[in-house]
């Protein structure tokens, strides 16, 4: 009898855990159709080089930065503006939801640039810069920068959104130790160069 009791118990919590992940599922999709896409695209292809690509970006990736939008401690002056607000009442599921979402979407297009522009910033991306103590973004971000887990995909990525980003890490506006060490000694031309590269992938 206990068995039965228990068997039935563990079958209730079950139904009511599926419920829940099918609500936040629910959540997360209407929440995207009304709020996300207005920005990022349906899809996760944004128009406009203020907000970022999120298609086929890492989900691990997507999650923490869901989650530091949430508590505040992404605190560039673009994640306070727009993200602050829209980010403060997710729950841990519908951020998970959303994640996978946009990391199941198909990968954007590169957008064409200068030739020379782009040889320079694959050179800087696949080999780094040694006198100035920039270590090869391929080390993190993948041979063709589609990132890895917590790590993101910068490939096809708007070329302005990139410069942007790594300015803020080079001023510490955008705090974090790896990337400032690795953005600080950078010039204004190779920042070009790289965020060139990197779109047209």
């Amino acid at each position: 009898m206990r068995t039965k009791v228990v068997s039935a118990a563990l079958a209730v919590r079950a139904l009511t855990l599926g419920r829940a992940e099918a609500d936040e599922k629910s959540a997360a999709i209407d929440l995207i159709r009304r709020e996300c896409s207005t920005c990022h695209g349906a899809q996760g292809v944004s128009v406009a080089p203020t907000f970022p690509k999120l298609a086929a970006q890492q989900a691990p990736y997507l999650e923490a930065q869901l989650k530091a939008f949430r508590d505040r401690s992404r605190a560039d002056p673009h994640a306070q503006a727009f993200m602050w607000g829209m980010a403060a009442q997710l729950t841990d599921g519908i951020i998970a939801e959303i994640a996978t979402y946009f990391a199941s979407q198909p990968p954007p297009k590169g957008a064409p640039a200068d030739p020379a522009e782009i040889a320079a910033g694959k050179k800087i991306y696949e080999n780094g810069i040694e006198a100035q103590h920039v270590v090869a973004c391929q080390t993190c971000h993948g041979k063709k920068a589609e990132g890895n887990g917590p790590f993101p995909r910068l490939a096809g990525q708007h070329r302005g959104y990139v410069e942007r980003q790594l300015g803020a890490f080079a001023s510490n506006l955008r705090a974090n130790a790896i990337m400032h060490e690795n953005s600080k000694e950078l010039t204004a031309l190779q920042i070009s160069q790289l965020a060139a590269f990197l779109s047209a992938q």
